[in-house]
């Protein structure tokens, strides 16, 4: 009997890459698209094909994550030791001299490129089976990927079409009833994450409607996590656009929805929103106690089913994200300040978007403290990422950032001040 094909060799095949020459031609491709003078050899491929592969160096790992719209580790090489491999800078290197304009437009090119390797040229089949909608799902994944890494304002547009591609194929295709539940439970999914694309583009209308066709979807299977996943993120919403009691009710609603499912994860990131509303409403000792719970929660054993995959990005920094706005709520700006650093630290690599935002927030913060120095130098930090992201929620917390600063009679905020407020002119 031969040998079964490996996680890297399948997803190879599956974008018809598993000749050599073919895989050389498209890595070749992809590091270049990407910035990255990295060449392969055909010893080294096959090599990779292996079990137990061998770790690729540096920059042959952001290639890969640039054309699978994956982690590597998920592919079934060695995970990369902490803080050594930051996929969400694979787009530009520091060699690149470029206006920020061109930069703009290297990273919406290079994205297209990725998820067009990633989503594929579907065309909906006449009868759907299993493997038709594990290749829509790979697709949604790779929006996540690329969402948590550069932002929701590119990659919007691309959720879209495949939320589309989605429907279309439901509409026009044939398929069992278990298919057919699937195709509808991916929709849900796929809304969800419009709808989070949207909000993180500032345009809360159409999260909205997206985050509302998700909880139709959710309550017309009948489908718990659904359900609560899209209540959960009308609750972020409603805090975001300081609603917080509308926002008790929607985690209230989404808390009764998870209590049967069992999951820590779920059950925490419900707590942590309510903790942030009960400190919208100046409530500071229920928020302290709501998220003394969030924590307390997230430390049970994991027991039962696996945590859905959109709540990957919930861990450590998130916690600490809340405590810090709960001082800043409360205006203890330099109670806040190693929460924001603690947070920063342990925000994952593959959640660019997020670094660059907490960046701009403890910036903000340190300048709020008295620190003006040290959050001058970290926003102009912040900026070098900023040229990465497309997000118009991290654009407001730069022009937050670049406000603050510009309010301080010093020559190192006004110089940071500026250099934020040319970029911001430039996009």
């Amino acid at each position: 009997m031969g040998r079964q094909g490996t996680l890297f060799e399948q997803a190879c095949a599956d974008r018809g890459w598993d000749r050599p020459a073919a895989f050389l031609a498209a890595f070749t491709q992809a590091a270049y698209m990407v910035g990255e003078p990295v060449e392969l050899t055909d010893r080294q491929f096959r090599r990779w094909c292996l079990p137990n592969p061998p770790r690729p160096r540096q920059k042959a790992w952001r290639v890969l994550h640039a054309m699978f719209g994956v982690n590597p580790a998920d592919l079934g090489f060695p995970p990369a030791p902490y803080g050594e491999i930051n996929p969400c800078s694979f787009l530009i290197t520091d060699q690149i001299e470029e206006s920020d304009v061109n930069r703009r437009t290297f990273v919406t090119t290079a994205m297209g490129t990725t998820a067009g390797a990633a989503l594929g040229a579907f065309t909906p089949p006449e009868a759907v089976g299993t493997p038709h909608v594990q290749e829509l799902r790979a697709g949604l994944r790779a929006l996540r990927t690329l969402g948590d890494a550069h932002g929701g304002s590119e990659v919007r547009a691309l959720a879209v079409r495949h939320l589309h591609r989605i429907r279309r194929i439901i509409e026009t295709s044939t398929y069992s009833d278990s298919i057919g539940r699937q195709l509808r439970l991916l929709a849900g999914e796929t809304a969800n994450r419009c709808a989070y694309l949207h909000f993180d583009a500032c345009e809360q209308d159409k999260a909205r409607h997206y985050w509302n066709e998700g909880l139709t979807i959710g309550t017309t299977l009948d489908h718990t996590d659904l359900k609560v996943q899209s209540l959960a993120m009308l609750g972020l919403q409603a805090n975001y656009e300081k609603r917080p009691r509308h926002a008790l009710d929607l985690l209230a609603a989404a808390r009764h929805q998870a209590q049967p499912l069992g999951s820590p994860v779920l059950l925490s990131i419900i707590a942590s929103r309510e903790a942030r509303a009960l400190s919208l409403m100046g409530d500071h000792a229920g928020a302290r106690a709501a998220l003394t719970r969030a924590m307390r929660i997230l430390e049970r054993p994991r027991t039962g089913p696996p945590s859905p995959d959109w709540t990957a990005f919930y861990d450590q920094s998130e916690t600490e994200v809340i405590q810090a706005h709960l001082f800043t709520d409360a205006g203890k700006h330099k109670a806040a300040i190693p929460y924001y650093q603690s947070s920063v630290a342990h925000t994952g690599t593959s959640f660019g978007r997020n670094r660059a935002g907490r960046q701009f927030v403890l910036a903000q913060c340190l300048v709020q403290a008295g620190e003006v120095d040290d959050g001058a130098s970290l926003a102009i930090i912040a900026l070098g990422q900023l040229r990465e992201i497309s997000s118009g929620q991290i654009r407001r917390r730069a022009v937050e950032a670049r406000d603050t600063l510009a309010a301080v009679d010093s020559a190192g905020a006004r110089e940071s001040a500026d250099a934020l407020t040319r970029h911001l002119n430039s996009n």
